[in-house]
């Protein structure tokens, strides 16, 4: 009788975890999907924010920045 029970334990536990690896997978499919949506977000919001061209004009160099003006002083 004994093994019975111990025998109808282990197929409990293993409906269990296979339940719990079931629940698991489709939580990490979802955090995929999220981050994936998430990051594609921040790309179109940088695209649309200028955040393309900022970055276009660093590398090229381009005078876009701040300027340095020479600064006099008089004696009065």
């Amino acid at each position: 009788m004994g093994a019975v029970v111990s025998c109808v334990q282990s197929i409990f536990r293993t409906i269990g975890n296979v339940i719990m690896a079931i629940v698991s997978g489709i939580g990490n499919i979802l955090v995929a999907i999220i981050n994936g949506i998430v990051s594609f977000f921040g790309i179109i919001i940088s695209f649309l924010t200028c955040g393309y061209c900022r970055g276009h004009r660093r590398s090229t160099g381009g005078g876009w920045g701040r300027r340095r003006h020479a600064t006099t002083t008089s004696r009065i």
